[in-house]
């Protein structure tokens, strides 16, 4: 076989040698860029726990506490606290990493369309999230305490409360990207407005659902969750009708 004819091949394996290149680099950049964030936090480590758990401390009944029952909890527990965090405060610089890789094969109108996406994204995650903190922790924790029997005292473990509030954190982050996965749908012609309208009922029953299976076992938190996403669902109904239009009435999926 001639050179001339391996040539071709080895052309069309460049450009992947390439992309599989600078995807490794992005991969480092971002992996670096959490290293540096948590090596930053991580003094702060103690404190980041107690701000993340004051909305229980400060309803906890008097001479109750806090405990960590295992040897590891008081280290192990503001370590991955401050792990999180890290990445928390990393997003933009990952989906800007993730931007950046993927943008050179869009189209104009695809780019015009994914970055107030995109940037929504990330503005609703940490909404649902400081929500969470400052609504529904409170609320949560009071009734947890206040349905303790009587002679029980409250003194829960500092990986226990760890895991329930970073699970209620990605749960509520998640549900508050409802609006945008909403627009998305409406926008790939998957579906369209008349057709979300008409599926409410189905849908108001899937938050419940969806709200059964991320939070606690309780019909409270099941609720703080449930109907936040489906007035969630309802402002992606609001801001989908505000979409361009074509000649036929349909949403113009070129923005």
């Amino acid at each position: 076989m001639s050179d001339s004819e391996l040539q071709p091949s080895n052309a069309s394996n460049a450009p992947l040698v390439e992309h599989l290149i600078e995807l490794r680099s992005r991969v480092l950049r971002i992996v670096l860029s959490v290293l540096v964030v948590f090596l930053s936090l991580f003094y702060f480590a103690n404190d980041i726990y107690l701000f993340v758990s004051e909305p229980l401390r400060s309803i906890l009944p008097e001479g109750a506490q806090m405990i960590a029952t295992e040897v590891a909890s008081p280290f192990l527990a503001p370590f991955k606290l401050t792990l999180f965090t890290a990445f928390l405060v990393s997003v933009p610089y990952i989906l800007y990493q993730i931007w950046s890789f993927i943008a050179p094969g869009l189209y104009e109108h695809e780019k015009k369309l994914a970055f107030p996406l995109l940037g929504s994204s990330i503005v609703l995650f940490y909404a649902g999230m400081i929500f969470a903190y400052y609504v529904v922790f409170p609320l949560l924790f009071a009734f947890f305490t206040k349905a303790a029997p009587e002679g029980v005292t409250v003194m829960t473990d500092i990986n226990a409360y760890l895991s329930f509030v970073l699970k209620l954190f990605f749960a509520f982050g998640l549900a508050f990207e409802i609006p945008v996965a909403t627009v998305l749908l409406v926008l790939a012609g998957i579906t369209s407005v008349e057709g979300l309208v008409e599926k409410r009922p189905y849908v108001i029953l899937g938050c419940f659902v969806v709200g059964m299976l991320l939070t606690p076992p309780d019909v409270f938190s099941q609720t703080l969750l449930a109907v936040p996403m489906w007035l969630l669902f309802e402002v992606g109904i609001l801001i989908s009708r505000f979409l361009p239009k074509d000649k036929n009435g349909s949403i113009d999926s070129e923005i």
